[in-house]
């Protein structure tokens, strides 16, 4: 089908079938808000089950299947669009056709949802967008989640990365009937579509049911692949700062870095064992020298986003520790960038990148989003190709990444009774 990719994966050893149809669009300040509440509208119902009630009883029928809303953000492109998991009829009595109903109902959510006057049914609009301020505010209670938020939205300000998943509360009060129903014709005429299968069934019959389920989709217009801005060129100017007070019992300190034009082409698995020595797992150089050695706080930790070419590192600790804190954790960076990584903490960080890679051929769940963002990225290794170049990742792979960190903005949530500021 037009605009639409089918990724199937053949396992026999789950005796479950994992299905999920995935829209790609523009993440941004204009789509944020509705990307995220878009699928919990379609969930509501469909013209034939126009309640969660009737949804129900069908995946009841269907042996107890699931189908869950999934939003997603890699980079500036939001991933939007169902997840099903359900027992693969090929290990049940009377071997049922449990892929054909769950493809034809996950059709039926995505391509007939229940609507009053050719619009999207107001009630359950009304409702999910009020979930979603709820799940916007809960993620401003959270402190640890806010602080990391308020980093992405300082460093990138202007840049539509810097806008949050769920969009903000701002965003989401604007949401109507009219502009929602709009926006779902738009991507569903234009979108790219994913869709992923794991199971039993051979691939050509994964094929043949998707395409009828999907047969409804207006491909009335050019199919518009969504980009997003990477970071490796690193813009000039000054080093962001943030101080913010609010009722927080630890400090949150956050630190964000671009990676420069030094690789312009990043390994997957080079920036993820390189992320892996620096603070993502427990043998790194956060976590062993300024947590447990230097105790200078509660936890430490880093992440890096390959699709945007950009490091962070958060810490909690106590209020006054706050440039002691962001000194070392630099300090930590700039050792590797030396290359000064012992033997133990290299082969640390490889394990723990093989063990995290390999879990992923686990669970279905674990494919579904491993091969949706190889799809994303339009090319990438597969788990397993993918754990033994992670396995070979040199010190001085490392050491090339570090270097090429430049730091852009830190953000400091404080209880200190003071005003806060910005620059």
């Amino acid at each position: 089908m037009r605009g639409v990719w089918l990724t199937a994966v053949r396992a026999e050893r789950f005796k479950t079938g994992c299905l999920s149809v995935t829209a790609l669009a523009e993440h941004g300040k204009r789509t944020a808000a509705m990307n995220a509440v878009l699928p919990y509208v379609l969930r509501r119902g469909t013209s034939r089950l126009p309640d969660m009630e009737s949804i129900a009883g069908a995946l009841d029928d269907m042996y107890g299947a699931r189908i869950e809303p999934a939003i997603r953000k890699r980079g500036e492109i939001a991933a939007l669009g169902f997840c099903a998991d359900f027992p693969d009829g090929a290990f049940l009595p009377g071997r049922p056709d449990t892929l054909g109903a769950v493809a034809a109902l996950m059709g039926e959510l995505l391509l007939s949802p229940a609507t009053k006057g050719g619009r999207l049914r107001a009630d359950y609009v009304e409702s999910e967008r009020r979930n979603l301020l709820d799940d916007i505010a809960a993620e401003i209670n959270d402190k640890r989640s806010y602080a990391s938020l308020r980093l992405t939205g300082t460093m990138f300000r202007g840049e539509r990365y810097g806008v949050p998943k769920l969009g903000t509360a701002a965003d989401a009060e604007r949401i109507s009937v009219a502009t929602l129903t709009k926006y779902y014709k738009e991507l569903m005429a234009s979108a790219p579509i994913e869709v992923f299968y794991c199971g039993a069934e051979p691939t050509e019959r994964v094929a043949a049911l998707v395409r009828e389920a999907l047969s409804p989709l207006p491909r009335s217009a050019q199919i518009r692949m969504p980009v997003t801005e990477n970071a490796w060129v690193v813009p000039e100017g000054q080093v962001r700062r943030v101080t913010e007070t609010m009722d927080v019992t630890q400090g949150r300190l956050c630190m964000g870095w671009r990676l420069s034009e030094a690789v312009p082409d990043p390994d997957r698995a080079v920036l993820a064992v390189f992320n892996a020595a620096f603070g993502g797992s427990v043998t790194s150089k956060l976590f062993t020298h300024v947590r447990e050695e230097l105790g200078l706080c509660y936890y430490a930790e880093s992440v890096t986003d390959r699709w945007k070419g950009a490091l962070f590192a958060s810490a909690g600790i106590d209020f006054d520790m706050a440039g002691t804190a962001e000194r070392e954790i630099a300090a930590q960076l700039d050792a590797l960038a030396r290359g000064e990584l012992e033997d133990w903490e290299l082969e640390g960080a490889r394990r723990a990148v093989v063990n995290a890679v390999t879990s992923v051929l686990d669970e279905q769940s674990g494919l579904e989003g491993y091969y949706l963002d190889r799809s994303i990225a339009g090319t990438g290794l597969r788990p397993e190709e993918l754990a033994a170049r992670a396995s070979l990742v040199t010190r001085e792979e490392i050491a090339a990444v570090a270097a090429c960190a430049r730091l852009k903005c830190v953000t400091f949530l404080t209880a200190e009774d003071e005003d806060a500021d910005e620059t």
